[in-house]
């Protein structure tokens, strides 16, 4: 590594360092422990697993454990990807440490679609046309909210059909990688 990269590096951890600092002084400020916004957003975090340890079904569960992991991961991608590009912030969030949307991303959204996808199964229905909807459902009803109380905010353009695309996103490449999984598991058992 020459100089000129060393030195570009060490300003990168500097700003980082500067960054996680400026971070915990907003959260100690604004999204602390004695703020509403922070019950929010602890209730979101736990409720939604309470409620899947509680109904999830146990004989699908590693499945619809699979499925919800996957929704995680790029719904976690997808949020991350519009935060750090400042399309859209949360001004709240559990911990310092932890990316704002940590809530969503962990526990609220992912549980939603898995009991989505447990009801899909059960009632056997086109997982596709009722994805659509619950995906309008988030961006059009519960991001609206989220607005209102100033849990989001919308930056540079992004809109609520972006979220719409995002959630689309997550249900597909979900839903595509579960079934490449289901199948493989199937071909090996043959």
């Amino acid at each position: 590594m020459d100089k000129n990269q060393l030195k570009d590096l060490n300003h990168l951890k500097d700003l980082e360092l500067q960054r996680s600092k400026d971070l915990l002084d907003y959260w100690l400020s604004y999204s602390n422990i004695t703020t509403w916004q922070f019950w929010i957003c602890l209730v979101l975090l736990i409720l939604p697993l309470i409620l899947l340890l509680l109904f999830l079904n146990k004989r699908k569960a590693l499945l619809l454990g699979f499925y919800g992991y996957n929704v995680h991961v790029f719904f976690t991608y997808t949020d991350v990807l519009g935060s750090d590009r400042a399309y859209w912030s949360y001004p709240y969030k559990v911990m310092p440490i932890l990316p704002s949307s940590f809530s969503l991303d962990v526990s609220f959204v992912p549980v939603a679609y898995m009991f989505f996808y447990q009801w899909i199964l059960k009632t056997n229905r086109n997982y596709y046309l009722y994805m659509v909807i619950l995906c309008a459902l988030f961006a059009f009803v519960i991001k609206p909210i989220f607005v209102f109380v100033n849990l989001f905010q919308f930056d540079r353009g992004a809109n609520y059909f972006h979220l719409f695309i995002g959630y689309i996103f997550v249900g597909l490449i979900s839903k595509w990688i579960t079934n490449l999984f289901v199948y493989m598991e199937k071909k090996g058992k043959e």
